[in-house]
């Protein structure tokens, strides 16, 4: 009975951290998941045992990662739902397909795949025109790719604007952090922040995106970046997985690369 108990609370204690991280109040959660605030009071205090539809439901509308739903089922007693397949399983074959096809059909502009923290899983060709200079070490496995624009034997020194771009990445990982709890990223973020690097310069409000400016041996490009992910994922891989393509931030850039 004392293990029950115990497994209750950690559900429970958890729900609640991850209902305060995105500022929820038990009312405006209970109002969202369509439950009563008093059995959403009795699952986080561990009077109530969820079951695990109800710990689904609930993690679904706190936006809770399919890695840490798991987290939250074992914690109330039961199996894990949500399976974390290696990419070169055959299961992912139409992933790494879907993969490469965005990033060849993206040159001949630069194409990253990252997972969840930040490390580099596969690039197009056109990247090498950002890894010029980089340091071998930086380049091991698992290269992570902000580590790699941050890091002063990165591309750092050739980034022209690098105190604003710094400040954009690092305001990224920051927004991360909060959303997930990652303690991997925290410690990430706080070695990227003990990086030298010029400070953010007051924003002017004239662009519409903070660009990423490079020096190159010929000339400097200019990029503006997106992101897409995998939106209907119930793969934990598949899930954690984001692909950044660089567009041409200017003529003179789109000219260069054709």
């Amino acid at each position: 009975m004392a293990i029950v108990a115990a497994e209750m609370s950690e559900v429970g204690l958890l729900l609640r951290d991850w209902r305060r991280r995105r500022r929820l109040s038990q009312l405006d959660l209970a109002l969202e998941a369509g439950v009563s605030t008093r059995h959403l009071s009795f699952v986080e205090t561990g009077r109530a045992r969820p079951s695990p539809e109800m710990v689904v439901h609930l993690a679904e509308q706190l936006e809770v990662p399919l890695r840490d739903r798991n987290r939250l089922l074992l914690a109330a007693g039961y199996a894990p739902t949500y399976r974390e397949r290696a990419l070169d399983e055959p299961d992912m074959g139409p992933v790494r397909e879907a993969l490469d096809r965005v990033l060849a059909a993206h040159e001949p502009y630069p194409a990253v795949v990252v997972d969840r923290g930040w490390n580099l899983v596969a690039s197009n060709a056109s990247v090498g025109l950002l890894l010029a200079g980089v340091a071998p070490h930086l380049l091991e496995p698992p290269a992570n790719v902000l580590r790699i624009s941050l890091h002063p034997e990165g591309v750092a020194p050739r980034i022209v604007n690098l105190g604003e771009w710094r400040a954009h990445l690092l305001e990224r990982l920051q927004r991360q952090v909060a959303l997930t709890g990652d303690p991997e990223l925290a410690a990430l973020h706080d070695e990227l922040s003990a990086y030298p690097g010029p400070a953010a310069p007051h924003a002017s409000g004239d662009e519409i995106a903070v660009p990423l400016r490079v020096r190159t041996d010929a000339r400097e490009l200019a990029f503006v970046s997106t992101v897409a992910t995998f939106g209907t994922a119930v793969d934990i891989t598949l899930a954690e997985l984001s692909i950044e393509s660089f567009f041409p931030a200017d003529a003179a850039t789109a000219e260069a690369l054709r």
